[in-house]
Parts: C-alpha cells; sequence; structure tokens
C-alpha cells in the first residue's frame, strides 16, 4: 500500500511538474491558451496519455506568481475504457514572489482543487491503469543532480495559506479480486501549513465497499502538531461516521489516546452496515451505546483501559485488550450495575411449538471454534428468563474451539447457585458438559418464574452433573447423560390434597359417596429426596422419599427431558396422627394406616398431577385375596391330614 501512494505521489508531482512548467515558459512570451495542443503532445510523449485542457489558462506575476488551470481531463491506459483516468474542474496556485526573491522561504497562497476525479482500476489480468505513469514518475528523482557537497545545507521556510479540495471523488475497480471502492464528495480545508503552528484539518466524504455492501458518509475534524524531533503528531479529534460521532483525545507520546462515543443506536448502525439487526423482546434495546476509554497501542497488545460502556439502562466498567499475535487472544474484564437479559431475548410465542414445527436451536459452531477469548464479567444484578440473580460472577475461557464458562456463581430465590459449563466444538459435532450446584434456594420463586406457576413452595438443593452431544440442543438434551440428585425441604403442594385424593379413592373402591373436599387443596410435606442416573435423556430414580406429616412416600420413576414428561409410582404408608381424625373416620384411619397404598405421579414437570393407583390397588386386592384362598385351602389339607 506505501508502495502504491508513493508511485501515486510521484505520479501527481509529474504531471504538477510538467503542467506548470511547461505552462509558465510558454506564458512568457505567448498567451498559454494559445499552445494548449502543444502542452497536450509534451504531456502526451512524456507519458503517453491524452490531455485535454478545456477551460482557461491563466498566469499571473506580481506580487504573487499565480497559476490558474481551467476544466482539464487526462486519458485512461489503453484497455481500461474511455473514463478518463484524471480530471478536476479548476486547480489554483500562487507563491508570493518578493519573499522569493528575498530568500524568506517559500510562502504558497490557497492551493485550490476542484471536482478532482481520479479513477483507479485492476484488469482480470492484474494489470494496472497508473504503472506507466508512476514508473516514468519514479525516475525524476534519480535524475536530479548530485547537490554541492561543499554548500552548506540551508533549510527552506515553506508555508501554504491553506488547502482546498472540494468535491473530489476517487474510485477503485479491481476485477481480478472481484473489488471495487469508491470515496465521493470529498472536501478537505485546512488553515495555514508551515511552521510549528497546529495545522487545523475538516473533512468529510461518502464512501462505498463492494461486495462488503457497506456504504455511508465520513467527516473529521482535527489539528496536526508539528514537533520538533518528534514528527507529526493529531491534536483533539472529532470524527462522524455511519452516524456515530466520536471525540479521540492523543496522548503526547502518541500511544494511545482518549475515545469518548457519543450515543448510538446499534440496530440503527447494524442497518447501515448490511446487517439484519437482531428481532428482540424489547424493540427498544441496543438503541443507546455510548463508548469511553483509553486507547494505547503498543508493540505486544492494543488495549482499553477505564472503560465506561454504557448499553440502554446498564453500564459497565472495566477494560479489555487484543494480543498483538496470531493468536490475537481478546482479553476481558467488565463489571456492570444491572441488566435485564430478557429484554434482548427473542419475543415470546404465544402458543409453544409442537415438535413438528419447533426450530432447532443450533450451538454456533463457528463461533465457538473462532472465539479466543478470557473474560470474566461481574454484574450486581441481572434478569434471565424471568429470575432475579445479585452477585453474578461469569468467567469465561475459549480457545481452539473449547469454551469454558468458569467459575459461575449467582444468588437467586434466596440460594445460591455455582456451575462449570464447557462447550467443546472442536470435534465434528460439538459436546456440552454441565456440573452445577443449587442451595437454598426457594422453589416458589423458581417456578413462578420457570412454569409462570408457584403451585410448590419450599426449599431446593441440588447437584446436577451432565453431559451430552448434539448440533442443536434438542439433541443435546436427547443424548444426556450423567446424574441428579435433590431434595425439597419444608415445602407444600398447592392446589393438590394427596389426603383427599386417597380418601375420595377408598370411595370409589368401596362404592361410598365421595368425602367433600378440604379448600383451599393443599398438601405439606417436611422433605422430598430423590437421586438417579440421566441416560439418553432420561433420567431414572429408584429411591424417592418424601415425608408428610400423615404419610411417608417411596417409589421410582423417569423424567424424560426432551418431553418434560414425568412417570413415577410411589406406594404411601399412613402414620397414625390425630391431626386427621376429624378428617376421616376412625374405620377410614383404621383401614388406610394398615394398608399400602399405590399412588402415581404423570403429566408435564410443569405441571404435574398426583393420585391414587386404582389399577395397582385393584392387582393388590387380587393378589391378596389369592393369598387368603391360598391360606385357607392350605389350612383345609392341613387339618384333614391331621
Amino acid at each position: 500500500m506505501d508502495g502504491l501512494l508513493k508511485k501515486l505521489l510521484y505520479t501527481f508531482l509529474g504531471i504538477a511538474a510538467l503542467l506548470v512548467t511547461a505552462a509558465i515558459l510558454i506564458s512568457l512570451l505567448f498567451d498559454p491558451n494559445d499552445y494548449r495542443d502543444r502542452i497536450a503532445e509534451e504531456v502526451r510523449r512524456e507519458t503517453g496519455r491524452e490531455l485535454a485542457i478545456e477551460g482557461d489558462l491563466e498566469l499571473t506575476f506580481f506580487p504573487w506568481f499565480a497559476v490558474n488551470i481551467g476544466k482539464t481531463t487526462l486519458g485512461n491506459a489503453p484497455g481500461f475504457g474511455d473514463e478518463p483516468f484524471l480530471s478536476f474542474e479548476e486547480a489554483r496556485l500562487s507563491i508570493a514572489v518578493m519573499p522569493l526573491i528575498r530568500g524568506e522561504g517559500l510562502k504558497i497562497g490557497a492551493v485550490v482543487l476542484d471536482s478532482f476525479r481520479l479513477n483507479l482500476a485492476v484488469a482480470g489480468n492484474g494489470r494496472n491503469n497508473w504503472q506507466d505513469i508512476a514508473e516514468h514518475g519514479e525516475s525524476a528523482p534519480e535524475a536530479a543532480a548530485e547537490p554541492d557537497r561543499g554548500s552548506e545545507e540551508q533549510d527552506v521556510e515553506l508555508s501554504i495559506a491553506s488547502v482546498e479540495i472540494s468535491d473530489a471523488a476517487v474510485t477503485y475497480n479491481d476485477a481480478q479480486a472481484g473489488e471495487s471502492y469508491s470515496l465521493t464528495s470529498f472536501d478537505l480545508l485546512t488553515g495555514r501549513v508551515g511552521g510549528s503552528d497546529p495545522i487545523d484539518i475538516r473533512s468529510s466524504f461518502d464512501f462505498e465497499l463492494q461486495p462488503a455492501d457497506l456504504a455511508g458518509d465520513f467527516s473529521i475534524e482535527t489539528s496536526l502538531l508539528p514537533s520538533a524531533g518528534e514528527g507529526i503528531r493529531f491534536g483533539d479529534t472529532e470524527i462522524s461516521a455511519l452516524g456515530i460521532d466520536a471525540t479521540v483525545a492523543f496522548a503526547d507520546d502518541g500511544q494511545g489516546a482518549v475515545v469518548q462515543v457519543d450515543a448510538f443506536s446499534l440496530k440503527s448502525l447494524m442497518t447501515r452496515l448490511g446487517i439484519e439487526p437482531p428481532v428482540t423482546a424489547d424493540p427498544d434495546v441496543l438503541g443507546k451505546i455510548i463508548f469511553e476509554g483509553n486507547v494505547a497501542v503498543r508493540e505486544e497488545a492494543i488495549s482499553v483501559t477505564d472503560v465506561e460502556l454504557v448499553v440502554d439502562d446498564s453500564t459497565f466498567t472495566g477494560g479489555l485488550s487484543v494480543a498483538r499475535n496470531q493468536a490475537g487472544t481478546i482479553s476481558i474484564d467488565l463489571a456492570g450495575d444491572a441488566i435485564d437479559v430478557d429484554r434482548y431475548m427473542e419475543p415470546a410465542t404465544d402458543a409453544a411449538p409442537t415438535s413438528d414445527d419447533a426450530v432447532p436451536v443450533e450451538i454456533p459452531v463457528d463461533l465457538i471454534r473462532a472465539l479466543n477469548v478470557r473474560g470474566n464479567l461481574s454484574l450486581d444484578a441481572a434478569r434471565l428468563s424471568g429470575l432475579e440473580f445479585e452477585n453474578v460472577e461469569l468467567g469465561l475461557r475459549a480457545a481452539d474451539g473449547d469454551r469454558r464458562l468458569h467459575p459461575i456463581s449467582a444468588d437467586f430465590c434466596a440460594g445460591q447457585y455455582r456451575g462449570d459449563v464447557r462447550i467443546n466444538a472442536a470435534g465434528d459435532v460439538p459436546a456440552v458438559s454441565v456440573n452445577e450446584n443449587i442451595v437454598g434456594v426457594k422453589l416458589g420463586a423458581l417456578a413462578r418464574a420457570m412454569f409462570d406457576q408457584e403451585n410448590i413452595t419450599g426449599t431446593i438443593n441440588g447437584q446436577f452433573r451432565l453431559a451430552g452431544q448434539g448440533e442443536d440442543l434438542a439433541a443435546i438434551q436427547r443424548s444426556l447423560g450423567g446424574s441428579i440428585s435433590m431434595e425439597l425441604l419444608d415445602g407444600a403442594w398447592e392446589g393438590i390434597d394427596v389426603w383427599h385424593e386417597l380418601r375420595k379413592a377408598r370411595a370409589m373402591y368401596k362404592q361410598e359417596p365421595a368425602p367433600e373436599p378440604v379448600l383451599p387443596a393443599r398438601t405439606q410435606f417436611s422433605s422430598v429426596k430423590m437421586s438417579g442416573a440421566v441416560s439418553r435423556g432420561v433420567f431414572e430414580s429408584d429411591d424417592l422419599e418424601a415425608e408428610l406429616p400423615f404419610m411417608r412416600l417411596t417409589g421410582n420413576g423417569t423424567v424424560d427431558f426432551p418431553t418434560a414428561e414425568i412417570v413415577y409410582r410411589m406406594t404411601a404408608r399412613i402414620l397414625e396422627s390425630p391431626e386427621f381424625v376429624e378428617a376421616a373416620s376412625e374405620e377410614e384411619l383404621e383401614e388406610f394406616t394398615e394398608a399400602v397404598i399405590p399412588l402415581r405421579i404423570t403429566g408435564s414437570l410443569a405441571s404435574p398431577s398426583i393420585a391414587p393407583d386404582i389399577e395397582e390397588m385393584l392387582k393388590e386386592e387380587v393378589r391378596d385375596k389369592v393369598e387368603e384362598e391360598i391360606k385357607d385351602q392350605l389350612k383345609k389339607l392341613l387339618g384333614g391330614d391331621g
């Protein structure tokens, strides 16, 4: 790129020298307009290009030597069409005569270039349309005479009143690479150039990049600060591009800058960039982004410290860096106040999709493989899936297709969560593993957030060790394996009266009138414990134990995670308790306390139902009768033999 710019500079200098020199020599004796053809012939001889000066040539000599060139075009290289390689409507240059005669330096007035056009092109075979004149331009410095070694070098003071470029355009079409770039409506205005004073610069232009389909506008207002022995550095700079306004305050050493980005809409920016913005539950999110940070560019990394990032109603502070090596590791350390993640999720649908029309939630394999991140995020508060979290800590390690979220911790529902989640996409099929623990979580708040219900209360403790693989979440659920253990303490099932269901089943069995329910329906429990293994997405347990004030439950069953269906078979043993004498006759209580009653839990995890297993009760009665009949027959046989 530097070589190209150098060649173009030589080209423009060569062309300008030819034009100015030819105009000066001819105008000393003649009207330069009478010699346009001779000037064009000289340019053709030197460059091989056709030069057409359609506007007037004007020269003045005192007190300013001034050259004014009207509309001019320079033809393209052969094979690149009829579009001119270069053109402008007007060019003006003036030099103060007396300061030059007195040796006070070179004082140039306003340099004006109006409607400048430059068309750069690369053909399909790699040939370009500037190489020929660039090679000619490069020869000029080499042909320059050697300076007199005995003479002392003298610095010539250069001063330019201003540089004014208006309505310029540059296009670059690369047929070989299939790319094109254009810069149009380019305006540039500078203050005085020369000496040690700052050089004020204002510029603006429109740009378009293909095939990236990127277009927008850009403006900049800055100053160049000459510094003896340190070159030139930028002063405070204001930039506007694609609807974003920013201020850059450069450090004195040129190694860093404080960057401030005013509020902008990320969704609007994505639209301008040709990216489809995400559809979110709250359409107003990503509408206000504000950034401030100290950017430092060093040999080992680009870092941003003292970050203050505002995303809608959330504020984050901290820093980040990008390593300047092949890996390009990104390091992030941010702390935020609060964020409602639900606002940024996809809108909820009125009805849950069926298995036939559900859209698989795919794992972003390509993104995971591309990530090379080490980060930590802390939040005072967050909302996700209707749950309120506090004191959130999230660690992220991602490299070589392996992404690990660890440590993960948060307080929620009056309890704590600790987790370790790993997604490995290095292989052909992504693999996911979780190691999670919850302690002291209020089950009512959890059920309300997850299922929009509060039909169960109490405190839950649990351990989850699961792993699966698949290209989407449904496939991972179907492949899940591992173990789960949980306990529920000091709670109740609202809307379910197990005691009433038992009494109603007894009445139905004995063909008696059903007892009146006691409202509101409610079943208390002191503890519910279960553990088991998960295989192919199905949790299976055979050690369920539940302690209720009036009974003890034991059982076994399964939970199918892909379908969220639960099937549990349990047996209930009624405990003698005077508390329930009022709710049942002594006969009932006596019958219950002598019996083992089968129960079934069926339905979904969101809405389970519990009821006596009448079928199993009938089977049990038949077995009892058969056993009794066998005993009677044995007694008769034994009695007869005696």
